[in-house]
């Protein structure tokens, strides 16, 4: 019999906690919070690109995952099982943010000129600015897809679609955003454009 890998461990880790959270233990609670609490939040904000936002969807998505924990297979992954929950989370706070009246802004954003501001810093900020335009469903699978390291397959059982369209999804999410990149401004255009598919 092999040593169980990574994947394995993390799951022989889990059961107990949830277990205990099951029982109604609150210290296992907040830890179950703190060990997934960067992942949902990275997910959260990448998503809607507001801080406050993103901090309401992630306590909504653990607050909901605490309820209904007792509905998660343990045959399977928890990780795309709780993404996919916060992945809910947001794209139903983008359609509440949708019907809501635009705001007039009063103070015009001027980019931050600051001499100590890295290139890299800015190029994640228009990255963050392109992915707020990326249609909801591209956007959510190209995050798990990129930041969070989910397999095409392990996203398609998270959203509960077919695999080829999470990988039609990741692929125009990626199109949209190097689109928008180069709408403005941030990479030039190439000579030989990215074919339409």
């Amino acid at each position: 019999m092999s040593a169980p890998g990574l994947s394995e461990l993390r799951m022989l880790e889990l059961r107990p906690l949830v277990r205990l959270c099951l029982a109604g233990d609150q210290h296992a609670m907040l830890a179950l919070v703190e060990r997934f609490r960067g992942q949902v939040f990275g997910l959260c904000y990448r998503m809607l690109g507001q801080r406050q936002d993103a901090e309401d969807a992630a306590q909504e998505t653990f607050v909901r995952v605490l309820k209904n924990l007792h509905r998660w297979d343990p045959g399977r992954d928890f990780e795309p099982w709780l993404l996919a929950i916060a992945g809910n989370r947001c794209r139903t706070a983008l359609s509440s943010r949708k019907r809501r009246p635009a705001a007039d802004c009063m103070v015009e954003q001027l980019p931050d000129d600051a001499p100590d501001q890295r290139a890299a810093q800015h190029l994640g900020e228009e990255v963050q600015r392109a992915l707020a335009v990326v249609r909801d469903e591209y956007r959510q699978a190209f995050v798990l897809f990129h930041e969070h390291e989910l397999s095409y397959t392990e996203i398609a059982e998270s959203m509960s679609v077919p695999l080829g369209t999470i990988k039609t999804w990741v692929h125009r999410a990626r199109r949209e955003l190097i689109d928008e990149l180069r709408r403005r401004g941030v990479v030039p255009e190439s000579r030989h454009a990215v074919p339409r598919v």
